[in-house]
């Protein structure tokens, strides 16, 4: 099932009402449909026969146009067993982020880059004041030319940003946003503390209206690209304490 959404670029957020006709595992994407690897949105839910489910996908930023797809992710070729009851577009205030102007300007150049690295070809990408440099690459790699599992990382000496392209062309556009605020964070508050990154990078995605599922599913993802150790644990657990405190406080 694909719903066509004329988005015009408006921050807004989609909500469904769903009946499963049957047992499914159900996938939900929102995408760019003329830009390849641009997903907006991407979750997936278990429905029981006969099960309804209310859904909100908060969408931040958009494209032109996208599509919502409603599919089986068991037989993604097969009608999806789902009965549409509800669906309504609400339009989301503006984002409502406090910060030093230069941080401003930093996240909306992560966010517009956010929005084309799935396709946009390798190379330097300069912010457009000359501030920020984002350096796209093939991949990341040592010194000896062996890839590194890290999808970013920023340089310590001026604020440029070595990307993965084969990394990020797998996130969705929130994933990639974190990732590019972890970053900046670094820069900002000139701290090599992965717990300040993180939960500094987490606060502005929250606060400019990003989905926290999304943003569970970073901390997940991209740990999980990683040994499985007590350092990840934490930060895992760390990312989704904040998550919970800033759903109560937004509640």
């Amino acid at each position: 099932m694909i719903i066509p959404i004329p988005a015009n670029k408006e921050r807004f957020t989609i909500a469904l009402t769903l009946q499963a006709i049957q047992q499914v595992s159900l996938g939900i994407r929102v995408y760019d449909p003329d830009r390849p690897n641009t997903h907006y949105f991407r979750r997936k839910a278990q429905l029981q026969q006969g099960q309804q489910r209310q859904l909100f996908i908060p969408l931040a930023v958009s494209a032109d146009f996208l599509e919502l797809e409603l599919y089986d992710k068991q037989s993604p070729e097969d009608e999806v067993p789902i009965a549409l009851t509800n669906f309504t577009i609400q339009k989301m205030p503006p984002a409502q982020v406090w910060m030093t102007p230069e941080r401003r300007r930093f996240l909306e150049f992560a966010i517009s880059f956010a929005q084309k690295a799935g396709y946009t070809p390798t190379g330097f990408y300069d912010s457009p004041k000359g501030e920020f440099l984002f350096q796209y690459l093939p991949s990341i790699t040592d010194s000896e030319g062996k890839e590194l599992i890290t999808p970013a990382r920023i340089s310590r000496k001026m604020p440029r940003v070595q990307l993965s392209q084969r990394l990020f062309k797998s996130f969705t556009i929130p994933v990639r946003v974190f990732i590019l605020a972890h970053e900046g964070c670094h820069w900002f508050l000139n701290t090599r503390s992965e717990k300040t990154a993180d939960l500094c990078g987490i606060r502005q995605y929250l606060d400019y209206g990003f989905p926290k599922i999304e943003a569970v599913y970073a901390a997940t993802k991209i740990f999980s690209l990683h040994p499985v150790g007590t350092a990840q644990l934490q930060r895992t657990q760390d990312i989704m304490a904040f998550i919970d405190d800033y759903k109560q406080l937004s509640a």
